[in-house]
C-alpha cells in the first residue's frame, strides 16, 4: 500500500527549507492590507466607549455632510441582515439548549461591551471617515456593568441581554451519570487536594491586524470577500447562509497571505458581513483595516475561566477521582467556537495522562459587558492542562512525595485507553516523554544549581507538567452529535499537468504553519518526484474545495490526510495508463521514485510520460478510462489524535524585585511522524513563548465599569526574545497514530499547552525552597505579584537568606 509506504520512509523526516519563506523574507508577500480594488472606500467604526447602555438616539446628519463621506450606517440600515452565528450549539446537563442571543453586526438598541460598533461610516479616504465618526453624536443612558462571572449570575444582576431568562448561556455537566459515584469516591478518598486557579483573559495579538474587504459586482450578482480568515469556506457558509442570504456560488471568499492567527481569525466577524453588504449597497468596494488598538477590543479574546479542581487518592496515592467546577466567560456575545471551548475541548481532557477512573466536570458559561472570548491557541486544552498540572503538584506538595514520582504510578500505560470523559487515546508513551525531558533538563544537576544560584541571592526552582492534547476534532457524525453545526473534514483536488507537475488544492489553510512546503514533501515523497515540481493552492474558496479550514493542530493529520487520499486516487489511475501503455493491463504496477515499473519485469515508464499519456492520449485505455489527470478527497477522521509531552522549566526569583527569569526549557513531545522537523520545532517554539507569555506576563483587564485597562502594549506584555531561554525541544518518542495514513498527531498548539503550569510550578518550588509557604499564585506572575506574596512570608524568608 502507497499509505503504509509512506509511513515507513524515514526520508520525508527531512527539514526542508520553507518554500514560503522566500516571498515573506524578502517583503512580497500578499496580505490582505495590501489588495486594493479600482474605486474603493474605506470604512471606520464608531465603537461605544461604556460597557453597558441603551442607545438614546444617533445623530449623523453633520457627520454625513463632512468631506468625503458617501454614507453612515447604524442598524437600521442593517435591519434585514441576520446576526452573526454560532457555530456550535451545547446542550446542558438538564437537557435544555443553550441560550443564544442574537449578535447584530451594528448596535442595536443597547452596547454591551467597549468597542461594541455602533455606526460605520463609510468614505473616500480612511481619515474622512475616522473624522466624520468622531462628528456623530451618540446619547447612550449608561446602564450598570456586569463584569465578574459569579456577581453575574445572581437574581439582582444587570442582564447583558434582556431577552434572556438570566447571564447563563449554559449549564454543562459531563459525564452526568458519573456525579453520583465521583462523590462516593471523594467521600471515600484517603486524601482530597482541591485548588481554586484562574486561566487569566489573553488578547492574541497577532503580527497583521484583522482587515476585510467587500466587493460586489452587479452584472453577475457576484460578492468577493478578501479577509484575514484561517477558514474561507466556513466564512462564506456562515455569512452567505445566516447573516447576508448569499447563495455560496454568488460568494467568493479570499483569505490570502495571513501574518498569524492563533485561534483569532477562525471566527465569522462584523465588519466582515459589513464589508460585503456595504459593498452592495454602494455599488463600489468598501475596505477596513483594523488599528492595534482597535484588536484589543474587537477580535475575539481567549481563556478567561474560573475553576475549583478536586483529586481524590487513595492510601496508596492512586487517583480514584477528579471533579471541576468553571465559570467559563462568554463575553457580551457567542463567538463562532465560543461554546464548545470549556465543554468539548476542555472536559474530555479534564484526567489528562492519568489513569483516573472517575471524573465530573461542570462549566458554566456566562455572559459578561466584555469582549466575546472564543478560541485561542490550545482551546480548552491550555485550560485543562493547567489546572489538572498544577493540581497534580499541589497534591504532591501535600503528600510530601516527588511530583515526576507522583506522575509516574499514575500514568496511563496501555493502549487504547478509554477515559472516563468519552475520548479514547489510541497511542502514547508517557514514561518515555518524561524520561526524555528529565535528561535533556539534568533534573540530577538542579541542586547544585539551586544551590549556585541562592550564592548570587536568587531562588531557583524547577516545575514539570505533563500534557495530552485531542487535535484533529473529528468524525463529523460525532461532533454533529454533541452540536456542531458544521462537518469537521477536510478536502484536497490534485491537478496533474500534462508535463508532470501538479497543482494541489487544499481546503486548509496556512497563515505560518509551512503547508506549501509539508504538503509538497507528502506528495513529492509518495510519487518520488521533486518538491519544486508541486504547487500548494490554499485561501480561495474559488479554485478550492469546501473545506473546514486550519485551527485545532489539524492541518496535517486532517488536511494533510486529504491530499493523501487524493493522491492515492491519482496514483491508482496512473498506474492503469502506464499498466497499459507497458502493454500488461493486468500486471502489477510499482511507482517508486518517479518511475514505473512492470514488477519482475524491466520494463519502465517515467511518471512524466504517464501524466503526457493522460492528456495526449494517443495510446490510451480510453475504454476503460477517461483523459486527464485530477482528483479529489474529502476525508473526515475516525477520532481525534492525541499528542502528548513532558516539560521541564527552569526559573530564577530575584527576591528584591519578583521579577522572574525562565533559565532553561526542555520539550519532550510525541507528535507521531513527522514530515519536516525543522517546522515542528519552530510550532513548538512559538507555542512555548506564548504559554510562558501567559504565565508570566499577559492578562486582560477590565475596571469595575467595563472599561478595557489593558488596551494597548502600554499596558499589555507580550513575551520579547529577552524573556525567553534558548529552548531544548525533542520529539523522538513516537508513537504514530493508528488511523490516518501519515501516522501524524498534530504539533501546532502543544507548546501553548504544556508550558504555563511548567512555568507556574517552577516558581512555586523556587519560592518554597526559598522558605515561603506558597501553594499557588494565579497567572500572570508578574514580579509585583510574586513579590507580594513574598512579603506574606517575610520573617521565614528573612532567616532562609
Amino acid at each position: 500500500m502507497i499509505l503504509q509506504k509512506l509511513v515507513q520512509r524515514p526520508a520525508i523526516e527531512t527539514s526542508v527549507k520553507r518554500t514560503e519563506d522566500l516571498r515573506f523574507l524578502t517583503g512580497r508577500g500578499r496580505y490582505t492590507d495590501d489588495i486594493n480594488r479600482p474605486g474603493q472606500s474605506f470604512v471606520y467604526f464608531l465603537r461605544s466607549d461604556v460597557a453597558h447602555g441603551r442607545i438614546q438616539n444617533i445623530v449623523t446628519q453633520e457627520a454625513a455632510a463632512m468631506p468625503g463621506v458617501l454614507k453612515i450606517f447604524t442598524a437600521e440600515d442593517l435591519a434585514a441582515v441576520g446576526g452573526i452565528p454560532c457555530a456550535w450549539g451545547i446542550t446542558d446537563r438538564h437537557g435544555q439548549p443553550m441560550q443564544e442571543p442574537k449578535h447584530p453586526i451594528l448596535a442595536e438598541r443597547k452596547v454591551r461591551h467597549v468597542g461594541d460598533p455602533i455606526a460605520a461610516v463609510v468614505a473616500e479616504t480612511y481619515d474622512q471617515a475616522r473624522d466624520a465618526a468622531e462628528a456623530i453624536e451618540v446619547d447612550i443612558e449608561e446602564l450598570p456593568a456586569v463584569m465578574d462571572m459569579q456577581a453575574a449570575l445572581q437574581n439582582d444582576a444587570p442582564k447583558v441581554h434582556e431577552e434572556l431568562t438570566s447571564n447563563l448561556c449554559y449549564d454543562w455537566g459531563f459525564v452526568e451519570e458519573n456525579k453520583a459515584a465521583v462523590e462516593e469516591a471523594f467521600a471515600k478518598a484517603a486524601h482530597v487536594t482541591t485548588l481554586e486557579l484562574v486561566n487569566n483573559r489573553l488578547v492574541a495579538n497577532p503580527m497583521e491586524p484583522r482587515v476585510a474587504i467587500g466587493e460586489y459586482e452587479w452584472s453577475t450578482d457576484q460578492y468577493t470577500l478578501y479577509t484575514t480568515s484561517q477558514n474561507p469556506h466556513v466564512i462564506r457558509l456562515l455569512m452567505g447562509a445566516f447573516v447576508l442570504s448569499i447563495p455560496e456560488h454568488k460568494l467568493r471568499v479570499v483569505a490570502p497571505d495571513v501574518g498569524g492567527g492563533f485561534g483569532t481569525k477562525i471566527f465569522h466577524y462584523a465588519e466582515e458581513a459589513f464589508v460585503t453588504f456595504a459593498a452592495k449597497a454602494l455599488q463600489r468596494p468598501v475596505k477596513w483595516t483594523s488599528s492595534r488598538s482597535e484588536a484589543f477590543m474587537s477580535d475575539a479574546h481567549g481563556r478567561d475561566h474560573k475553576t475549583t479542581i478536586q483529586l481524590a487518592l487513595d492510601a496508596d496515592h492512586n487517583f480514584t477521582a477528579l471533579r471541576t467546577d468553571t465559570y467559563a466567560n462568554m463575553g457580551a456575545y457567542l463567538s463562532t467556537f465560543a461554546s464548545s471551548i470549556p465543554t468539548w475541548l476542555h472536559g474530555t481532557l479534564a484526567v489528562g495522562n492519568y489513569k483516573t477512573p472517575l471524573a465530573y466536570v461542570n462549566v458554566k458559561a456566562v455572559f459578561t459587558n466584555t469582549v466575546p472570548v472564543d478560541a485561542y491557541r490550545g482551546a480548552g486544552r491550555p485550560e485543562a492542562t493547567y489546572q489538572l498540572e498544577r493540581l497534580v503538584d499541589k497534591a504532591a506538595i501535600e503528600l510530601g512525595v516527588d511530583p515526576v514520582e507522583l506522575r509516574r504510578k499514575n500514568f496511563i500505560t496501555e493502549f487504547p485507553y478509554q477515559t472516563p470523559v468519552a475520548v479514547a487515546y489510541d497511542t502514547g508513551d508517557f514514561h518515555a516523554t518524561m524520561d526524555r525531558a528529565l535528561e535533556m533538563a539534568d533534573r540530577d544537576g538542579f541542586e547544585a544549581r539551586a544551590a549556585e544560584a541562592a550564592a548570587r541571592g536568587k531562588l531557583r526552582g524547577l516545575g514539570i507538567s505533563h500534557y495530552i492534547e485531542a487535535c484533529g476534532i473529528a468524525p463529523s457524525h460525532l461532533v454533529g452529535q454533541l452540536g456542531a453545526r458544521a462537518g469537521l473534514y477536510e478536502s484536497a483536488t490534485v491537478r496533474v499537468n500534462a508535463t508532470g507537475g501538479l497543482v494541489v488544492m487544499t481546503g486548509s489553510h496556512s497563515h505560518g504553519q509551512g503547508h506549501e512546503t509539508t504538503f509538497a514533501q507528502v506528495v513529492a515523497d509518495q510519487i518520488g518526484i521533486k518538491v519544486s515540481d508541486i504547487d500548494i493552492v490554499h485561501g480561495d474558496t474559488a479554485n478550492s474545495p469546501m473545506g473546514m479550514g486550519t485551527y485545532g493542530s489539524r492541518s496535517l493529520a486532517v488536511g494533510g490526510s486529504a491530499v493523501v487520499s487524493a493522491i492515492q486516487k491519482i496514483v491508482t489511475k496512473a498506474k492503469l495508463i502506464a499498466a497499459h501503455i507497458l502493454e500488461s493491463p493486468d500486471g502489477e504496477i510499482a511507482l517508486e521514485n518517479g518511475t514505473f515499473t512492470l514488477v519482475g519485469t524491466n520494463r519502465t515508464i517515467s511518471w512524466k510520460d504517464v501524466c503526457l499519456a493522460a492528456y495526449v492520449p494517443h495510446n490510451y485505455p480510453l475504454d476503460t478510462l477517461e483523459p486527464g489527470l485530477e482528483e479529489t478527497a474529502f476525508y473526515d477522521p475516525t477520532n481525534f489524535t492525541f499528542p502528548s509531552g513532558a516539560y521541564i522549566c527552569e526559573v530564577e526569583i530575584d527576591p528584591s524585585t519578583g521579577v522572574v527569569d525562565v533559565v532553561d526549557f526542555s520539550a519532550a513531545d510525541d507528535f507521531g511522524n513527522v514530515v519536516n522537523p525543522m517546522i515542528v520545532e519552530g510550532q513548538v517554539h512559538g507555542g512555548i513563548a506564548q504559554g510562558i507569555g501567559q504565565a508570566l506576563m499577559e492578562e486582560c483587564a477590565y475596571d469595575e465599569n467595563g472599561q478595557l485597562v489593558s488596551g494597548s502594549y502600554m499596558d499589555y506584555t507580550m513575551p520579547r526574545a529577552d524573556n525567553l531561554p534558548r529552548f531544548k525541544v525533542d520529539h523522538s518518542c513516537a508513537t504514530p497514530c493508528t488511523h490516518n495514513p501519515l501516522g501524524a498527531k498534530g504539533c501546532g498548539e502543544a507548546g501553548a499547552i504544556g508550558s504555563p503550569a511548567a512555568v507556574v510550578n517552577a516558581v512555586i518550588d523556587a519560592l518554597r525552597r526559598g522558605g515561603h509557604d506558597i501553594q499557588h499564585l494565579d497567572m500572570p506572575l508578574t514580579p509585583q505579584r510574586v513579590w507580594a506574596a513574598m512579603q506574606t512570608e517575610a520573617e521565614t524568608y528573612d532567616v532562609q537568606l
